[in-house]
């Protein structure tokens, strides 16, 4: 009958007359039939069904198998004998895989047919043990969906004891590796089902042998906390959570936050994982589990592993921000509303806890703009609802990936713990491109001074092939000793203690030179060739080809950051004047008090406080009503960067307690201070004081008004041909560039400017129109030039007050011919400054007319980089210019710019292509060179090693356990000049705050 059959279904017949002979063979069952005929029936079927060419084929099979083993049971019995069940499960059947769902499908239906059979029981010890090694193989969820069938309906055959401990364990294991499809949406659907049906089976071996419950969850806790960046577990595993008991969260929670073996970066990892399950579409009580660790984690004050996660997740979620939003303003459900009020408001707590993020957080302002926005005091009160005070500690072991540079080819700054003050600065510094091709130029011979390892950073930073690196030697070299390890500090204050440091040594070290014999010059010039030139030699020397001027006496400090300052006093009785020249390396500035007191009072020292009326508290927080200027502080700016400096140098009245010693008079007079920049330096560095102390509250405040920032600004210089081509001598004790103009913390500074009198006025113009009539006059043929300048660098303040927030900053490449073409747009001509008026107008006039030809430079291309630390972002310099009324906890602080020069003009550096020079960055000495190509090799050394490990890890994945910890350990740290170390390798992409 078996070849009748056999060749029935082949044949070419019509499918009807198939099909009654079939039925005509299912008939015959009923009868009695031979063992050996029924053996080779089962074995045709078995044939049909696994191998069979067509959907009727496999139905025939099915059917004959059926009936001949509900009539012949002992038969079928011996038919599945083990050595077929082993056959099958260890070899397949014919061309048919032994992987293939298709062989458990069969074998789940054979088992079916002798359900109440003995054969079942004997045949249930090589089922368990199969089963054991199909899940060690890590099988696709599909096979582990027909497992979790057969098992379901046999429970005989699910591994028992010991072995159930690992069947369960190897499971989890290949959740973890199941793949789910995205094509179409019945794949979804099968594939989600699939995973229903595992995580069913893994319930019901719980619930039958308990104690293989905790290690199948330690499994799960060992699969989602390991640190191996090439393997993600599959976002499945949230299944299971679904079936874990809610009785033992506290168990385990307490276990997990306990243990001594459990690193943070491992609980870090295994917290964000969970948070990545809360898509799961079945995924219930996942949140429950993740607030109770997260609650856990904060019992214990493992404040470090929360902020950790925070800031790992915050950049995952923020792009899924505008579209939710924008979903559920479409939907106009009720629910959607009320959600969305709930929802902006969190937002808004995100960006006021973790500002300075403008480039991510600008879209979603664009997006919650009709939303009703949260007061001050709502957002401190719910920023104040989390235990999660701590900052965290970015040394903290954690993750690392291994990766290159951003798409920018800039490199990052790694935060060693609250130094984004110096991060910040030392990235403006190196977009100051002619003081960094100056520093790269200098011959220093293994010197360990700062200027070298001022020059192994800049290095690093251009040539590393690190996403970022670790300053860590030079923030030890370059601290000032009064400042907190690990605690907020001021950019500014930082920036003239490294600049003076760095003019300070120079002088040092040409005193020593000049002090010991030096040996005659070779005929290269090259002095560290010369076999008598100390290791310690530090003479500052540039590359001829990148510097035609010789030194003029002056350090590398005060040619780039240089300039000098005349302060004048006249005594407004006797009409004597008193000047003094000072230099300086920037220029604070003071807002003026007349513009912010247009709506209000407000105190002498002009800080007034905070977005939404509020001053700076104790605590960082933000006090009502202290003024109604403060309500509209990211408005359209009332100033400009322009009136600051025209603030600064405009005439002061000392008077009342501030009046003025005269010597002429032997007694205190009325006087006007003028103070006049008579050297332009040529990179030009403003600070703005936004932080000042009110003494009525004991606090110190925050300025947030907003202030436009030009492209270009002009700076009214006093041209003096008597003292054109003088420079100072460095040996001057007047010389250093420390010198401050004005101190943020100096009454005197910040006193009320006020134009002369109307009375005083007529006064010169009854005889003193000239400086002083016997008191020292100015050289006779000065007069006031604009001196145009080019934005090259800003230091952002994020935060509401000096002691706490965040720097960032933006930069671009600008060298002192890159707007050589527009300095013919500025006055330049000498005016007689008998025209008081003249430098003001100079200035609005020459901002004006280069506005645009400079805007097509820099206002929408995207030659500006954000440095955020270890992020490094495109930007515009729209997004400069716009931050403070877009953020308006956002401030511009600190900004550089360059000094545009003539074409062809001596001094200047050979002409720039978009910020490069023809020739390039200058070529690094040896030592440099072999340091970063050290780093270099060992960084791919370090990605090949990782990818060793990852390799032997997947090869025992099979036989894995509980990580020992290992893939916590950080990899070696590069190597560099003088220990200064490179990147560590970090990934801090999503660091937001120090």
């Amino acid at each position: 009958m078996d070849k009748i059959l056999e060749a029935l279904v082949s044949s070419s017949h019509p499918l009807p007359v198939k099909r009654a002979i079939v039925k005509r063979v299912v008939e015959a069952a009923e009868k009695e039939v031979s063992g050996e005929q029924c053996q080779a029936l089962y074995r045709l079927t078995a044939r049909l069904i696994l191998q069979g060419t067509d959907a009727f084929q496999r139905q025939v099979g099915t059917q004959v198998q059926e009936a001949y083993a509900r009539y012949h049971r002992d038969e079928f019995a011996h038919f599945l004998s083990k050595d077929y069940v082993l056959e099958l499960l260890q070899q397949g059947c014919g061309t048919l895989d032994r992987r293939d769902p298709a062989i458990l499908d069969f074998l789940h239906s054979c088992l079916r047919l002798l359900i109440s059979c003995p054969a079942v029981l004997e045949l249930a010890p090589v089922v368990r043990a199969e089963a054991l090694r199909i899940v060690c193989e890590r099988p696709e969820a599909v096979l582990c969906a027909r497992l979790a069938a057969l098992l379901a309906d046999f429970p005989q055959c699910v591994p028992r004891d010991k072995a159930a401990v690992l069947f369960c364990q190897q499971l989890v294991r290949s959740f973890a590796h199941f793949q789910c499809p995205v094509a179409e949406e019945a794949e979804l659907r099968r594939y989600v089902a699939q995973v229903s049906h595992v995580a069913t089976l893994l319930q019901g071996i719980w619930k039958a042998e308990p104690s293989t419950l905790l290690p199948s969850l330690q499994e799960v806790f060992a699969v989602i906390s390991a640190t191996d960046s090439s393997f993600q577990p599959s976002i499945a595993l949230a299944s299971l959570v679904h079936h874990i008991p809610l009785q033992m969260i506290t168990v385990l929670i307490k276990s997990l936050t306990t243990d001594q073996n459990v690193k943070d970066a491992s609980m870090t990892q295994a917290l964000s994982r969970m948070i990545d399950w809360l898509s799961w579409p079945l995924a219930s009580h996942v949140d429950t589990w993740v607030v109770a660790l997260l609650k856990g984690l904060a019992a214990v004050q493992k404040f470090t592993i929360l902020i950790d996660v925070t800031l790992l997740k915050i950049e995952l979620v923020v792009p899924h921000v505008v579209p939710l939003v924008r979903s559920l303003q479409a939907d106009g459900l009720h629910t959607s509303g009320a959600f969305l009020l709930q929802f902006s408001e969190l937002v808004h707590c995100m960006m006021s806890q973790y500002s300075g993020f403008p480039d991510l957080y600008d879209p979603i302002l664009e997006a919650i703009k009709d939303l009703p926005k949260p007061g001050e005091e709502k957002i401190r009160y719910v920023l104040n609802q989390s235990a999660w005070t701590s900052q965290s500690n970015s040394l903290a072991p954690g993750p690392l990936v291994l990766t290159g540079k951003s798409e920018t080819g800039k490199t990052g700054l790694v935060n060693l713990g609250n130094t984004c003050y110096m991060n910040s600065i030392l990235q403006t510094l190196f977009m100051a491109t002619d003081f960094r091709r100056h520093v790269l130029s200098l011959h220093l011979n293994g010197s360990n001074s700062l200027i070298k390892k001022l020059q192994v950073l800049f290095a690093f930073l251009a040539h590393t092939q690190r996403a970022a690196y670790a300053p860590r030697s030079f923030l030890d070299a370059s601290r000032p000793p009064w400042f907190t390890v690990g605690s907020q500090q001021d950019c500014s204050e930082y920036l003239r203690f490294l600049l003076d440091r760095l003019h300070e040594e120079e002088k040092t070290f040409r005193a020593l030179q000049m002090a010991k014999p030096r040996p005659l010059p070779s005929n290269s010039g090259d002095i560290q060739d010369s076999p008598t030139h100390s290791t310690t030699d530090t003479s500052l020397c540039f590359h001829p080809e990148h510097v035609d001027v010789e030194c003029d006496g002056r350090t590398l400090v005060e040619r780039m950051f240089g300039g000098r300052l005349s302060t004048g006093i006249r005594c407004l009785q006797c009409h004597s004047l008193s000047e003094k020249e000072e230099p300086f390396t920037d220029l604070a500035l003071a807002f003026c008090p007349s513009v912010r007191t247009a709506q209000g009072p407000v105190d002498q020292l002009g800080g007034l406080g905070a977005i939404n009326g509020g001053g700076e508290g104790s605590e960082g927080s933000v006090r009502e009503g202290v003024h109604p200027r403060m309500e509209r502080a990211g408005a359209d700016p009332v100033l400009s960067l322009s009136d600051l400096v025209e603030y600064f140098l405009a005439p002061e009245v000392l008077e009342e307690e501030n009046r003025y010693f005269c010597e002429r008079c032997g007694s205190l007079q009325r006087a006007e201070r003028t103070m006049t920049v008579v050297m332009a330096p040529e990179y030009l560095i403003l600070t703005l004081l936004r932080f000042s102390y009110d003494a009525t509250c004991h606090v110190r405040r925050k300025i947030l008004d907003n202030v436009g920032i030009p492209l270009s600004l002009g700076l009214p210089v006093h041209w003096n041909p008597l003292h054109a081509n003088s420079a100072p001598s460095s040996s001057s004790p007047s010389s250093s560039p420390s010198v401050r103009v004005d101190s943020p913390e100096s009454g005197e500074n910040l006193a009320k400017k006020l134009k002369p009198s109307r009375r005083e006025e007529e006064e010169d113009e009854d005889g003193f129109t000239d400086s002083g009539r016997e008191g020292g006059q100015r050289g006779e043929g000065s007069g006031v030039c604009v001196v145009p300048y080019v934005l090259s660098s800003v230091v952002m303040h994020s935060g509401m007050s000096s002691e706490s927030g965040h720097y960032y900053s933006y930069g671009r490449n600008v060298t002192g011919t890159d707007g050589c073409a527009t300095t013919n747009l500025f006055s330049q001509t000498p005016v007689s400054q008998e025209e008081p008026s003249s430098s003001s107008s100079s200035l609005s006039e020459g901002m004006a007319a280069s506005k645009d030809v400079l805007e097509s430079g820099g206002q929408n291309s995207r030659d500006w980089f954000l440095f955020n630390d270890s992020r490094v972002t495109f930007t515009n310099f729209q997004s400069v210019q716009n931050i403070t009324s877009r953020f308006p906890k956002d401030t511009a602080y600190v900004l550089i710019y360059r000094k545009q020069e003539a074409g062809g003009q001596p001094g200047a550096l050979p002409a720039t292509i978009n910020g490069s020079g023809f020739n390039g960055e200058p070529p690094l000495h040896k030592d440099l060179m072999d340091a970063i190509t050290k780093d270099n090799k060992l960084f791919l050394q370090e990605q090949e090693l990782s990818s060793r490990t990852r390799a032997l890890q997947t090869a025992s994945a099979s036989c894995s356990s509980r990580p020992d910890g290992s893939d916590d350990n950080e990899p070696p740290g590069s190597c560099g000049p003088s220990g200064g170390g490179g990147g560590g390798g970090f990934n801090t992409v999503s660091r937001l705050v120090f």
